[in-house]
Formats: C-alpha cells, sequence, structure tokens
C-alpha cells in the first residue's frame, strides 16, 4: 500500500495512540486523519480482522517517517499470503457449512411438497402447479420466450421479480438455469406456473448473487409469449 493512503493511516494512526478525542481534534490534518482512522477501524471490525494495535501503529509511525521495518518487503508478502489463504479457507468453509444445511432444508421441503395438492414432479425431479391453465402453443427449447415471473426462497425472500420492475423479460430457454429451461416449455402461452426447483436444477452449490448456496428455488412464472418479445 502506497501515496495518500499510507499518509491517511499513519495520520489517523498516530491520532488514535494518543488517545484523541473530539474535543482535540483542532486542524484540517488531525479531523482528517481521525476520520480515516474510524473508517480503518470500522473495516477492521467488520472483518474480524485479528491483529495488535500497537504493532500497527509502530509499523506506520515507522514506515511513515522513513525508519527501517522490522520486516522486510519479502516477510511481508510472506504474511499477505499466508493471511488471505487462511481468510479464503475460512470463507470457504462457511460455503460449506451454508451449503450442507440449505441441502437439507431443501431435500425435505421438496419431499413434502411433492406429495401436496396439485403439485407434479417430473423425471428430473423438477417440481411444478398449475395455478392458471391455458391451451396457447407451447416453447421449444430453443426458442426465446416473454414472461413475468418472482422468484423467493424457501424463507419466503423474494430475490427477483419481473412484477416488481413492471417490466416482463424475454430470454432463450437454452440459456437458463435448467429448471426454468424444462420448467417452461410444459407451459402453453397464456399459463402460470409455479416452479418448485432443486439446488441441481438451480444455482448449485454455487449459488449466485443473492441466491445462497443449495438453495432451494420458489418461482412464479407467467408465459406472456414465444418468440422475441417487443
Amino acid at each position: 500500500m502506497k501515496g495518500p493512503m499510507v499518509r491517511g493511516l499513519a495520520a489517523a494512526s498516530l491520532a488514535l495512540a494518543l488517545g484523541a478525542n473530539a474535543a482535540e481534534l483542532e486542524t484540517d490534518a488531525q479531523k482528517l486523519g481521525y476520520m480515516i482512522g474510524m473508517d480503518v477501524g470500522q473495516s477492521l471490525r467488520q472483518q474480524g480482522t485479528d491483529i495488535d494495535l500497537d504493532t500497527l501503529f509502530e509499523a506506520i509511525r515507522t514506515t511513515y517517517e522513513g525508519g527501517e521495518p522490522a520486516m522486510t518487503p519479502e516477510q511481508a508478502q510472506a504474511v499477505r499470503q499466508e493471511f488471505v489463504q487462511k481468510r479464503q479457507a475460512a470463507v470457504q468453509a462457511e460455503q460449506a457449512a451454508l451449503g450442507a444445511k440449505n441441502k437439507a432444508e431443501a431435500d425435505a421441503f421438496l419431499a413434502e411438497n411433492a406429495g401436496k395438492e396439485g403439485v407434479v414432479t417430473t423425471a428430473s425431479g423438477l417440481q411444478y402447479k398449475v395455478l392458471e391453465a391455458a391451451e396457447g402453443p407451447t416453447p421449444a427449447a430453443t426458442d426465446t420466450v416473454t414472461v413475468h415471473y418472482r422468484g423467493t426462497l424457501l424463507d419466503g425472500t423474494e430475490f427477483d421479480s419481473s412484477y416488481s420492475r413492471n417490466e416482463p423479460i424475454s430470454f432463450a430457454l437454452d440459456r437458463v438455469i435448467p429448471g426454468w429451461s424444462e420448467g417452461v416449455q410444459l407451459m402453453p402461452v397464456g399459463s402460470k406456473y409455479e416452479f418448485y426447483i432443486s439446488p441441481e436444477l438451480g444455482y448449485g452449490e454455487a449459488g449466485g448473487g443473492p441466491i445462497p448456496p443449495n438453495s432451494a428455488l420458489i418461482f412464479e412464472v407467467e408465459l406472456l409469449s414465444i418468440g422475441e418479445g417487443e
């Protein structure tokens, strides 16, 4: 880290080290330094970074004043790499635990849902329910369709909705998750279905955006037309 940020961190750390409070912040440099220190402290707190603040202050002061650091650049880089690797491993472990929890909840939900009135389960494991029937044509796997839809997690959290945007969406059926591709092909134009999509037919172990790993998804889909939307 070089340049203005180092100078800002140094000023912030020096102010903190001296135990500055609001009444003692008289100059613009002191106020700016303390403000940056607040940002840095909040960031470290949110990340849960375990550091020794006295050592942090010492390193900033030494570097800022042109002294001899206690670490060589190579040693610092090694510490940085080790820290990043540990953080990545921790994040992966958290994701794996969350994924396992979500997978168990998805399996339990789909097993129970399969026995509910009106729910049909296909060979792939996709579940659907007809909300509004129609007698229009059905799309092929490579067709482009225009739909209105709402997507929720099992706890009812809405993660996406064309209804909320008041704007339907057009897309090719071979460019979406398997559960959508299979399910929409079952729909006549003018119908509305509810799909219950397993993680395997959705976003899987990786998840995506607001969708956690191994999440079962519920979609309400209304097929408006086949072909490019206007």
